[in-house]
């Protein structure tokens, strides 16, 4: 991806660099966080490994207190996530303006490692990318991407970091939409598969969302870009992670989609560059 030299957002914290050495510890309340699993998840189906899950719980920990200096790699990748963040902002307030879909409010990007504190809860670094509704801002442990490719197979490159970015903030715009609260309330009043395929459905959109960027940036695109995107979207489909981790794949149990689900509807929003043909929930529950 052409990156260099250009706008870079202001909406960013980088908070990398600063560590916590407390511990953290479950606690009450409910939150819903969007967070990639590197964790293994039990219950009454048998132990499942999500990418991106809706996780239900809340978390203390002490203040981050100590910091270190970045490294000059770790000063880049902040220049081109914010870079990424900068893009997402010039093409969704088009897509908003010439949709009437009113005035797209631009969500802020943190970065960090270790752990972080956020509106939803804290996490830790075994949370990778994740979007908080509560503060509308994503929240990146860049460790992820290098978990990306070397445990779940993703050929990497800056564009799948890109892809992830996109996807995240996917769900901010299913925030601004009304979208996500609906799915939620339909969650709520429904069984565990149905709210599966309820989840599905939203992550697919945010998918198609990722696309829908792509589309519209495609003049900063280089070879491979694409590829790598549908590598990322393929390493993180929910039969590809359970086939790798179960050596089974149980369909009620997704929450994300299939691998093939997920470039699917990343490249009908890559093809089409039109928010609405973006109706998954429409295709999947039907």
């Amino acid at each position: 991806m052409k990156w260099q030299g250009r706008r870079q957002s202001d909406n960013m914290e980088d908070r990398r660099g600063m560590s916590s050495k407390g511990k953290l510890a479950a606690g009450g309340g409910v939150v819903a966080l969007i967070v990639i699993a590197l964790q293994i998840f039990g219950g009454e189906t048998g132990q499942q490994l999500a990418p991106l899950v809706e996780q239900i719980g809340n978390t203390q920990t002490t203040q981050q207190t100590e910091q270190r200096e970045l490294t000059a790699q770790e000063k880049q990748i902040g220049d081109f996530m914010a870079t990424v963040l900068a893009d997402t902002e010039n093409v969704w307030t088009k897509v908003f303006r010439d949709n009437n879909l009113g005035q797209y409010k631009e969500p802020n990007m943190v970065l960090f490692t270790d752990a972080v504190s956020t509106a939803c809860g804290n996490a830790t670094s075994a949370s990778g990318p994740f979007y908080c509704p509560a503060d509308q801002k994503l929240y990146m442990d860049l460790a992820f991407f290098d978990e990306l490719k070397s445990r779940f197979g993703a050929k990497g490159g800056d564009f799948a970091m890109a892809y992830v970015t996109a996807h995240e903030i996917g769900h901010h715009i299913q925030t601004l939409l009304g979208t996500s609260q609906k799915v939620r309330q339909a969650q709520s009043q429904t069984n565990a598969t149905e709210a599966n395929r309820l989840s599905v459905a939203q992550e697919l959109q945010a998918d198609f969302y990722a696309g829908v960027w792509s589309h519209y940036n495609r003049e900063y695109l280089e070879e491979g870009d694409i590829d790598e995107a549908l590598s990322a979207a393929n390493a993180v489909g929910d039969d590809a992670i359970q086939k790798r981790t179960q050596g089974t794949v149980r369909p009620d149990s997704f929450t994300h989609g299939t691998s093939e689900q997920r470039k699917q509807w990343f490249m009908r929003g890559y093809k089409t560059g039109d928010i609405r043909q973006g109706d998954t929930f429409s295709e999947i529950l039907n």
